[in-house]
């Protein structure tokens, strides 16, 4: 059976303001907790990305704005990684972890769908591993020209329809995930 791992990404209080607010913040942090206890009594590992925007002065470790959610749970056998664009894994350890973790099926959660999701979906897909993107327990704002909402729903029909590499990518709700775990 392949290894599974969670990803949990950017669910941090700068991401989380009243100037940019997510649709349903505490239906994904519940679906994700959720999500989290269930890989830690399987022994899968739980990875926290971070975002370190230290080079743009933001997010910067140590502060308000890079710590997690209060609502996230975390356990001490997490695993917390900082991560330096939208893509997860560029110049992060993200890869070489999962590496030594022998890891090859991921779960995707976080915020925010059109941007460091997609991207680390993209570039996962391009190393092949198989992905599962949690429908329900990934968020993003409002834009100017599309709700939230519609990002969402666009993105996990994006992810349903495109082309495999070696791995394999799907898009499933926390319901049935949560169930076939």
């Amino acid at each position: 059976m392949a290894r599974k791992a969670l990803l949990i990404i950017d669910m941090q209080k700068g991401s989380f303001t009243p100037k940019t607010p997510r649709f349903d913040t505490l239906g994904v942090l519940s679906r994700i907790n959720t999500l989290a206890s269930q890989f830690r009594k399987r022994h899968f590992p739980v990875i926290h990305i971070q975002h370190d925007g230290t080079k743009d002065s933001e997010f910067i470790p140590g502060t308000y704005e890079h710590e997690l959610l209060d609502g996230l749970t975390t356990h001490d056998e997490d695993y917390f990684i900082d991560k330096y664009a939208n893509d997860a894994f560029y110049k992060s350890k993200l890869q070489s972890i999962l590496k030594v973790l022998e890891v090859e099926t991921l779960y995707i959660t976080g915020c925010a769908t059109d941007f460091c999701i997609e991207a680390t979906v993209q570039s996962a897909l391009t190393k092949d591993y198989n992905i599962t993107v949690v429908a329900d327990a990934h968020t993003t704002g409002e834009r100017q020209h599309v709700s939230a909402k519609q990002i969402i729903l666009h993105y996990n029909w994006v992810w349903q329809n495109m082309i495999n590499t070696k791995g394999t990518l799907k898009v499933e709700d926390f319901k049935t995930i949560s169930t076939s775990l």
